[in-house]
C-alpha cells in the first residue's frame, strides 16, 4: 500500500518504520515540502495547531483519502487542559475540515520509543484506532500487519475524546516523571 506521512519527527519516523516492517511503500513528508499527490493512506503526523492549515492546503487532494490523525491537543502552555471542547475531538475537527475523507485517530496512545521498540515493557505495543469507516480501519489495520505492532479497534470517531484524553494523562505522567518516554499504557489482548 502506498502510505504518505506528513511529519518527520520521532512520531513520523517511528510511525513510518512500521508501515515499512509491513511491507508498505511509506513517503515522508516534511513540513515545508509541497505535495502534488498521496498515497491511499496518509497520516498527520504533526502538531494539532498544524492541522488545519494541512486539511485547507491539500483538501482536494485528500478527498476520498484515509487521514490518520495522531494528535493530542494538549495545551502545552498550561499541561493542564485539552484545547478542544470537551464534547469532541482533534479527530472530530480534522473529520469537519474535511468531510470527504475517511478520518482516524490513532498512535496518540502511544510514545516514538515504544513504536520504535514494539513494546510497552514487555508488552507489544498496542494502536487504538477509532473511525466511523468500518473499510477505512480494516486497511489502517492490515497496513500494520506484519509490524511488531497490534491493532485494536476502539470503535466510532467520537471514541477519540477517550483516545485523547488517555494520551494527554500518558503525556503528563511523563513529563512529571511518574513514568518514563519508553512506558506507557499496555494493552494485554
Amino acid at each position: 500500500m502506498q502510505i504518505s506521512i506528513i511529519g518527520t519527527g520521532n512520531m513520523g519516523t517511528a510511525i513510518a518504520k512500521n508501515f515499512k516492517a509491513a511491507g508498505n511503500e511509506v513517503t515522508t513528508i516534511g513540513h515545508d515540502q509541497v505535495v502534488k499527490e498521496f498515497g491511499e493512506l496518509v497520516v498527520f503526523a504533526v502538531p494539532f495547531e498544524a492541522e488545519a492549515g494541512l486539511a485547507d492546503q491539500y483538501k482536494h487532494l485528500l478527498a476520498g483519502k484515509i487521514v490518520v490523525d495522531i494528535s493530542n491537543p494538549l495545551n502545552f502552555t498550561t499541561w493542564d487542559e485539552l484545547e478542544v471542547p470537551s464534547n469532541s475531538s482533534a479527530a472530530a475537527l480534522l473529520q469537519k475540515e474535511l468531510p470527504a475523507a475517511k478520518v482516524l485517530k490513532a498512535f496518540n496512545t502511544t510514545f516514538a520509543g515504544t513504536l520504535t521498540a514494539g513494546k510497552v515493557g514487555a508488552t507489544p505495543t498496542t494502536v487504538l484506532v477509532a473511525g466511523d469507516d468500518e473499510e477505512a480501519k480494516q486497511t489502517f489495520m492490515k497496513a500494520l500487519d506484519g509490524s511488531p505492532l497490534r491493532v485494536k479497534d476502539a470503535g466510532l470517531l467520537k471514541r477519540a475524546r477517550e483516545l485523547e484524553a488517555m494520551g494527554f494523562l500518558q503525556i503528563t505522567l511523563a513529563n512529571r516523571k511518574q513514568i518514563t518516554w519508553m512506558g506507557g499504557f499496555g494493552v494485554n489482548a
